[in-house]
């Protein structure tokens, strides 16, 4: 496995980042295990989650997996999305963030996360108030890096300059969408990046499995998060991304 600097934080971690969301939901305890111990066999160090995912499920069995090599590891999470039916339970306020956080810690069996990712831009809370309990997190040592996923490359440079501005601790790393058939990123948010020397890792790179070709011909599978998931299915309805699918699994079938 290499490694690479993730952004200016120094951190050395694993050219992948193994995404976490199918633990607790389309993989069971002891699939998420045979999965986890399998990068870990591989040199990954580097494991992505959040507290929706599985409705929190994925980040108690990573938390259990972890147990005993916490510092040899890279973990995230994330927060915005509603984590039960109270109206303060969502967004990027600092009463939701700061109970979040403690959930995550929790659920992980964790007293810190190495990045933690506001997982949506929130067109409500101003985000100094956001950065604000962000910076105060990172004194507290219970997240050592801010990050932000699905946010424009405009908000994170207003981000960077309120962080700046006021001397809190900066959004370092960013996730955003990005795979062959999902590009859009290449336009302003990767060229910000590379500008601002932010960590960039990608989410869906296999389009929820389309990438990977097994849903191409007569052979597709029964079952599968593209076949159940609509949202799957709507953000890779076009023909021509199956299209891509099928040409970009022959091109790497023809070369082993």
């Amino acid at each position: 496995m290499q490694y690479r600097l993730l952004g200016k934080t120094g951190v050395k971690v694993s050219m992948l980042c193994f995404g976490t969301m199918s633990f607790g939901g389309e993989a069971d305890e002891d699939t998420s295990a045979a999965l986890f111990h399998r990068c870990r066999e591989a040199g990954i160090n580097f494991f992505d989650c959040a507290n929706t995912y599985a409705g929190g499920k994925s980040e108690e069995i990573l938390g259990k997996l972890a147990a005993g090599q916490r510092d040899e590891l890279i973990l995230t999470s994330k927060v915005y999305f509603p984590m039960g039916p109270d109206v303060n339970a969502s967004g990027a306020t600092r009463k939701h963030i700061l109970r979040s956080i403690e959930g995550s810690l929790k659920r992980l069996n964790t007293d810190y996360v190495d990045v933690y990712f506001i997982h949506h831009f929130d067109e409500v809370t101003p985000l100094e108030e956001t950065l604000r309990v962000l910076d105060d997190l990172v004194h507290q040592g219970k997240i050592l890096y801010p990050g932000a996923s699905n946010f424009a490359a405009w908000q994170i440079m207003k981000a960077l300059g309120i962080s700046a501005v006021n001397g809190l601790a900066p959004f370092q790393v960013i996730e955003p969408m990005y795979n062959l058939v999902k590009r859009q990123a290449e336009v302003e948010i990767l060229p910000m990046a590379e500008a601002e020397e932010l960590g960039v890792i990608s989410y869906s790179p296999l389009g929820g499995g389309l990438l990977t070709g097994k849903y191409a011909g007569q052979q597709a599978p029964e079952v599968g998060r593209f076949l159940t998931s609509k949202a799957y299915q709507a953000r890779y309805s076009d023909s021509w991304m199956t299209e891509t699918a099928e040409r970009f699994s022959t091109f790497a079938r023809e070369r082993g």
